[in-house]
């Protein structure tokens, strides 16, 4: 008999109850690349017709946490990843459904080398909100670590 192992995307959207709620959809989760989709729903507008701004941070950042998990699922045994600190710039005005793609800022191996040196490692994940369209409507940089367990 065999299993199968639920997706980084689905069992984000099992665990975190605001990838739930803004009905977030995980297209892609690699270790090189997370690509998360904000379908357009009039719920989450702003004042003028499209994604409200909190909705696309919480978009960005769970790119960012999918592709984190993706990377350094394997080290979860020994350290917990925990977000530092995000800049988030919105651009242009985004309208209708918009996609987050986030890239690791430095190498994985980079990183996992400073956490069996015993370091805390903090690297950067960089994340591009895009319009259907592909034009860039934001750009996000959130400050992972990996905190080793105790």
């Amino acid at each position: 008999m065999s299993q199968t192992t639920p997706s980084i995307g689905d069992m984000l959207a099992a665990t975190v109850p605001m990838a739930r709620t803004l009905n977030l959809v995980f297209d892609e989760t690699t270790a090189e690349r997370a690509v998360v989709r904000l379908p357009d729903q009039p719920d989450y507008h702003n004042h003028v017709g499209g994604p409200h701004a909190g909705a696309m941070f919480t978009l960005a950042e769970s790119a960012s946490g999918a592709i984190v998990l993706a990377a350094f699922g394997d080290q979860l045994s020994r350290a917990v990843p925990l977000a530092v600190r995000a800049e988030i710039g919105y651009r242009k005005l985004a309208m209708g459904e918009v996609t987050a793609t986030a890239e690791l800022g430095r190498p994985a191996a980079e990183v996992v080398a400073e956490l069996d040196a015993g370091e805390r490692p903090e690297f950067p994940v960089n994340v591009a909100i895009t319009r259907a369209d592909g034009a860039v409507t934001g750009e996000m940089t959130v400050v992972w670590t990996l905190r080793p367990n105790s």
